[in-house]
């Protein structure tokens, strides 16, 4: 027989090599594929491929929890190295080589290299962030290979032997193979029960690392500590199932029990415990012909007492929750493995837990962000699965909510006194005054312990559930300037009646076979309980220990008097003022319960008319596949009054807001201000005692928010929430804090002053109470006024020759005209109407060709006079007497007075909000809606003064001392220039300034007439009177 060890596990090879097969034949319940026999290859130790030994049929063995199997049947070229022993590679036979292990296929995907590269990253990603304060995280070359061995030599074969077999019923036709040297381990706690459920729990520290050589088999340290949170998780799952025994609505007529085993954080141990759990401890796996699967179960359950559990509540880390449903696929539940991996059902179908997934707690953080406007945040996050995924989750939430990130610090395990350091000297430089931290509460130490050194102490940190509770560091007092004010997310918490009461009547000698409560009591009380039987320590639990060594430890202790209790002590395992974890393992034992109660529940169990056998479970029999389909369909409500399902393998998301305030003792304190609710932010602002010592919330901020009147604009090259702020345009507004964009005002409004609202805009026109508008009243009135006083003197110097010489019946009719045109520039000034729009332009189109036709007779008169003194010209004359110089100024004025007629009764001008010229008046003004009526009224006025030019120009240098014509000439230059000018200054100018530059035409033509013709006659009538006689104004 050759043996070799396997650290404490040593298997035994006990039949020769031409007995190296095994015949299995499924009963009725197997798949009809089933029935069909497959060969099975061996992989023999001796030689370096797998050797054929005699093929035996194997039926189809699916493993009843994980994914649908395998027809069980592999070949040469498809053995894997995974499945071949550690020294496989080595041409010389090892003592390990001399043992053959079967290729199990029943799940192929747990033994491939890629789900391996998998669980090992995993493993690296979480394994660290789910431990305990005292765990060491060192040796993980040596838990891999640990885990190695395991994987190639240990778990096919148990898997394959103790777990198919027993869970699917088949029956055992031949012999079996191997059975296992020494016994498994009796560290944990049980209690029988109809239906056993498994806990798997980390109640150890982990040891210091051993330097692995890889000439043996890995070796560790025993564990050494024991874990009171831990221990306090164990009995919330104790007494959730004595609060269900005694409940007698829930599961009526089943006992449920338990059996719960340590894993010491170790996946490799975790593993081990697990395999134990679902197959169940056996000695020996050489079963008898024809001995079906539940008679050999019970046959091996005399000789060691494991029963396969249907349900596992575990485990406590996502790597070991990752590893055990990748190889191994139980049904399970987590109380503590939050990676968001875990939540793809196609990945691990039987996985379910009661903590939400990491996605969820870095969204409430990014809601908390969004919320408080902090926009300016630095990140430190460790370097791993879990930091790495929860600041992308993070990011992804923030986007498009104005939130930069400062800066992301990664952290290393292995360097973190130097990251510590690096990370806090760029927390120390930053702008950013909030801090998002996802790390373990020991790397969040350090940084804070660095940040203490230099007085950094006005960051506000934002805490992920790792730490955000953790009690070594509230009760720090060298960090706690630093720490106060911390705004985290931790795991929900709850109470849960009469657990406290439950924890304070613990005693050894009412448990006396509560190994971990003995540990825990000769820790405590430094004193050994009364034994009544023989005990070994816990911290013999993985390797074997002496019996001096226990003795040693048993004697060095006094016995205790009896008088130790828990009831009035304040201790850390009956402090139940925040379950957190403690109620997650709670409520896993609660679904665990509903879903067996559904699963078992019969209605016509008692029903004597028909045989309920097959269609009723016994709480004897119960699969886990069975099992799985009823705790897909857990809805309930609590003890607590909550509501409670999964979706998929998660429950509803729901934490506390937690948040570090100072106490007069020293210590921080851990206050409750909130909840969240999956999406939904339940908080009490005015309850936050910020970093501050304020409750003022604090300002991050890369720039200051924009204030209302201005804009945001980008600096090229930066973050989004680093800006400039901009003053909005005129005609623009911004009414709050922060705007991206101005928003232009509706036309007929307007922007105030500060550009934060549009107002109505003023009414503008050329009024008379304005500056410009006085003076063109003025100018206008004394124009009047002049041309007035003229038509006086001219009215009492009528019987002069100067008058008299030049036509004075016109001159009379042309000063009256002048009067006019000066009086008509006074209706354009004020608030335009639709009477004065109208009367406006009919005014100033009569008046200046009432004007301007004067001129043109007065020219055409003095151009006849001289003609008629021709020989044979005195007949021309009489074409050209009073009469007909009336009637030509009344034709001249009766075309432009039609003309106006039809413009005005066609389509007249009307007043108008001008709108175009941007600014905060909107103009009133008389709109020309046709532009044709408007150019003939002027064109008229044109084509009369270029014929009056023409005809004053050829008459200028006729024989007189006084020749009026010349003095016509001037005054139609100054008239035809002012109104060419006219026409370009009257388009482009905006607004009232178009009815100022009407009105200066005309004021401007009129006053170069009045000026121009009657200011030299005015002159010599008044001021030289020798020269108004007949004989000066004949002269030459």
């Amino acid at each position: 027989m050759l043996t070799s060890p396997i650290h404490g596990h040593p298997w035994e090879r006990l039949t020769s090599p031409t007995k190296r097969h095994a015949i299995y034949q499924a009963n009725e319940s197997t798949p009809k594929y089933s029935q069909q026999k497959q060969p099975l290859s061996y992989y023999h130790p001796q030689q370096q491929y797998p050797s054929h030994a005699p093929s035996v049929p194997f039926s189809q063995c699916p493993y009843p929890i994980n994914q649908p199997s395998y027809p069980l049947s592999i070949s040469n070229s498809q053995l894997s190295p995974f499945h071949r022993p550690l020294d496989s590679r080595s041409s010389n036979p090892s003592p390990l080589r001399q043992n053959c292990y079967p290729i199990s296929q029943s799940n192929p995907e747990a033994f491939n290299n890629r789900d391996f590269n998998i669980s090992y990253t995993q493993q690296r990603s979480y394994g660290q962030m789910r431990n305990r304060p005292h765990q060491d995280r060192q040796g993980t070359a040596a838990s891999m290979s640990w885990f190695h061995w395991l994987l190639t030599q240990w778990v096919p074969s148990l898997l394959l032997l103790n777990v198919l077999g027993r869970q699917t019923g088949l029956h055992v036709v031949k012999a079996i193979l191997c059975s296992r040297w020494g016994t498994p381990s009796n560290k944990g706690l049980s209690q029988d029960g109809d239906v056993i459920i498994g806990g798997l729990l980390s109640l150890f520290y982990i040891p210091s690392a051993i330097e692995q050589g890889f000439t043996r088999l890995p070796h560790y340290k025993p564990c050494n500590g024991l874990d009171l949170l831990t221990l306090k998780y164990m009995y919330a799952m104790t007494f959730a199932v004595d609060e269900i025994n005694r409940n007698t609505t829930l599961l009526p007529g089943v006992k449920l029990g338990y059996r719960i085993l340590d894993s010491c954080s170790r996946y490799p141990w975790a593993m081990q415990a697990a395999l134990s759990l679902v197959g169940g401890d056996t000695n020996s796996c050489n079963l008898t012909t024809s001995m079906s699967q539940s008679a050999a179960h019970e046959q091996l359950g005399e000789t060691t007492g494991g029963q396969p559990v249907p349900l596992l509540i575990g485990a406590s880390t996502s790597s070991t929750a990752i590893i055990q449903s990748r190889i191994l696929g139980p049904l399970s539940i987590s109380y503590l493995a939050s990676c968001p991996c875990l939540s793809d059902r196609l990945k691990f179908p039987n996985f379910f837990r009661t903590i939400p997934s990491d996605t969820y707690q870095a969204r409430a953080i990014a809601r908390l962000a969004i919320r408080f406007n902090w926009t300016w945040i630095g990140a430190v996050i460790v370097n791993n699965d879990y930091g790495q995924g929860a600041i992308q989750t993070f990011q992804k939430e923030i986007r498009g909510k104005g939130v930069c990130l400062d800066f992301i610090e990664t952290v290393h395990r292995e360097t973190i006194v130097s990251d510590a350091r690096r990370a806090a000297i760029t927390i120390q430089a930053s702008t950013a005054r909030v801090i998002l931290i996802f790390c373990w509460y020991t790397d969040v130490k350090k940084l804070f312990l660095e940040l203490a050194k230099r007085n950094v102490t006005d960051r506000q940190f934002l805490a992920s559930e790792a730490w955000s509770t953790s009690s070594d560091l509230l009760q720090d007092l060298t960090i706690s300037e630093v720490a106060n004010g911390v705004l985290g997310v931790a795991i929900r918490s709850s109470t849960i009646p009469g657990f406290e009461n439950y924890l304070k009547n613990l005693h050894p000698n009412h448990r006396p076979n509560d190994e971990f409560l003995r540990y825990f009591w000769e820790k405590e009380f430094s004193c050994s309980p009364e034994a009544t039987q023989s005990h070994a320590t816990p911290s013999s639990s993985y390797s074997s220990s002496s019996p001096e060594k226990r003795s040693l430890q048993k004697n060095s202790l006094p016995t205790c008097n009896g008088t130790e209790s828990l009831e009035g002590m304040q201790h850390v395992l009956t402090d139940t003022s925040q379950l957190r974890v403690a109620y997650n393992v709670y409520l896993a034992v609660y679904a665990a319960a509903h879903a067996l109660h559904s699963l078992l529940s019969c209605p016509n169990r008692d029903s004597p008319l028909r045989n309920n056998s097959s269609t009723c479970s016994s709480a004897k029999h119960v699969t886990p596949i069975e099992l799985l389909q009823h705790l897909n369909k857990v809805n309930v409500t609590t003890p607590q009054g909550e509501m409670f399902y999964f979706q998929g393998a998660d429950i509803p998301a729901m934490y506390d807001l937690v948040n570090w305030q100072t106490t007069p003792e020293g210590p921080l304190k851990l206050v409750l201000i909130g909840r969240v609710d999956e999406f939904d932010l339940h908080l009490n602002e005015s309850a936050i005692q910020w970093s501050t010592g304020s409750n003022q919330v604090p300002i991050s901020v890369c720039s200051e928010s924009c204030p209302p009147g201005t804009r945001k604009a980008n600096r090229k090259g930066e973050p989004v929430c680093c800006f400039d702020c901009i003053p909005c345009a005129e005609g623009e507004i911004s009414n709050k804090t922060g705007s991206l964009h101005c928003e232009r005002c509706p036309s007929e409004f307007w922007s105030n002053a500060n550009q934060t609202a549009c107002i109505p805009r003023q009414l503008d026109f050329l009024s008379f109470n304005e500056t410009l508008g006085i003076t063109l009243t003025t100018a206008a009135v004394s124009g009047a006024i002049l041309t007035t006083a003229v038509f006086v003197v001219f009215l009492s110097y009528r019987q002069t020759p100067m008058v008299r010489a030049n036509n004075s019946e016109l001159s009379f009719l042309l000063l009256l005209s002048l009067k006019l045109c000066f009086l008509c520039s006074l209706v354009f000034i004020g608030r335009p109407s639709v009477w004065s729009c109208q009367f406006q332009q009919a005014a100033f189109g009569i008046s200046f060709v009432l004007s301007v036709s004067c001129l043109l007779v007065k020219t055409i008169v003095v151009l006849a006079v001289f003609r008629s003194a021709r020989p044979g010209a005195e007949a021309l004359m009489k074409w050209f007497g009073p009469g007909q110089q009336r009637g030509s100024v009344f034709l001249f004025t009766c075309i432009q007075v039609i003309i106006c007629v039809i413009w005005l009764s066609l389509n007249p001008p009307v007043p108008r909000s001008d709108l175009g010229f941007q600014g905060s008046k909107v103009t009133l003004e008389c709109a020309m809606t046709s532009v044709v009526g408007f150019s003939l009224v002027l064109g008229y006025i044109g084509l009369l003064a270029c014929t009056c030019l023409i005809l004053a120009f050829l008459a200028r240098k006729l024989p007189d001392n006084f020749n009026e014509a010349k003095l016509i000439t001037f005054s139609m230059l100054i008239f035809c220039a002012v109104w060419v000018a006219f026409v370009p200054a009257y388009v482009s100018s905006p607004g009232k300034y178009v009815v100022a530059v009407e009105i200066f035409a005309i004021l401007a033509s009129s006053y170069g007439l009045l000026f121009c013709i009657f200011a030299p006659k005015c002159f010599i009538i008044l001021l030289r009177p020798e020269k108004n006689t007949k004989k000066h104004l004949m002269a030459r």
